[in-house]
């Protein structure tokens, strides 16, 4: 004889879970280290700050390349974060969670897009 323990759960959306735990905490460490040795340059740096010595921090190859990797984290952080309150609030219209992520991914692509252009203008 069978034994029933209850209904058997059914799994809907993306299944999205771990995968989203994750990428929150790995991009989270990669923003506070940026953080980090952002301020011990600008802590160590003598004498007043200005745009000369701001931009000096930004001229090497190796802090383009962590800004670079720091708006790219934080363009993911911040869409998983969006996406998922648009997932879970919006429930009432498909087509207006569609078009609040579709919104927010265009308009992270774009801040990107723009931080990017200034960074290598730097």
């Amino acid at each position: 004889m069978a034994v029933n323990f209850g209904s058997k759960r059914i799994v809907v959306g993306a299944h999205y879970g771990l995968r989203d735990w994750l990428a929150q905490r790995v991009t989270a460490a990669v923003m506070a280290l940026f953080t980090v040795v952002v301020l011990a340059q600008v802590l160590l740096n003598k004498g007043p700050m200005g745009y000369d010595k701001w931009a000096g921090i930004f001229a090497s190859q190796w802090m383009k390349v962590l800004t670079f990797s720091v708006i790219i984290a934080l363009v993911y952080h911040i869409w998983v974060g969006m996406r998922d309150i648009w997932m879970d609030y919006v429930t009432s219209a498909v087509w207006l969670r569609l078009c609040l992520q579709v919104f927010s991914l265009v308009w992270l692509v774009g801040c990107a897009g723009w931080a990017i252009q200034v960074l290598w203008r730097v």
